[in-house]
């Protein structure tokens, strides 16, 4: 898991096996598997509350890794909410919303997660995967 900091094109979005996870399956972690477009190999990720991720903000601040406008064409997150941008310009479900690299174990293709998490209701905790896309670094 890490940080994106080059300018990157998105490719192809991978098939992720469990994306919507809600208050006990959160605990200690949600753990979901996606497939990678290059080799077909499944890939086990884990994510952790509180730990796993960075800001969205990070992404598309002065289109320093990606514009707004691939991540909303892309449907990776969508314009927040008037009553929630608090959270940022850009959320997926109106949540806080993180990313992370990761590679695939087998090829070492490159992939970016896209996550949301928080409470959406009194009660109710989830932890919500937009997707996970292989990307290109540019040079």
């Amino acid at each position: 898991m890490y940080s994106i900091s080059k300018k990157i094109s998105i490719g192809k979005q991978a098939l992720v096996i469990k994306k919507n996870f809600s208050n006990d399956e959160i605990i200690p972690s949600a753990v979901t598997t996606f497939t990678c477009c290059g080799c077909g190999h499944e890939n086990t990720i884990e994510i952790t509350p509180y730990q796993s991720g960075f800001p969205i903000f990070q992404i598309y601040n002065q289109d320093k890794v990606l514009s707004k406008n691939e991540l909303l064409q892309k449907s990776i997150v969508t314009e927040t909410s008037s009553r929630m941008l608090h959270f940022g310009e850009l959320t997926a479900n109106d949540l806080p919303t993180l990313y992370f690299g990761t590679d695939c174990q087998s090829c070492h293709s490159k992939y970016f997660c896209v996550f949301s998490y928080g409470e959406k209701q009194p009660g109710l905790t989830v932890l919500n995967i937009s997707g996970i896309w292989k990307y290109e670094e540019l040079e």
